[in-house]
């Protein structure tokens, strides 16, 4: 996963957008990751895996 400082994040902001688009680009602060940027398809993605109900099998185990 690529890194940009919070700084680097400020001032260089187009290309960190266009990394990414690419694959997701964690933002540090303080030498430590705060925050991933990642496109949008990503995100949706993502968010549908998160709502996608539980199989009877997955719901026994929690």
């Amino acid at each position: 996963m690529r890194t940009f400082t919070s700084a680097d994040a400020k001032n260089q902001f187009g290309e960190l957008v266009d990394a990414a688009r690419v694959k997701p680009v964690a933002v540090t602060k303080y030498g430590r990751p705060f925050v991933v940027v990642l496109a949008v398809e990503e995100f949706e993605r993502l968010s549908a895996l998160e709502q996608k109900p539980q199989s009877p099998k997955d719901m026994k185990k929690a």
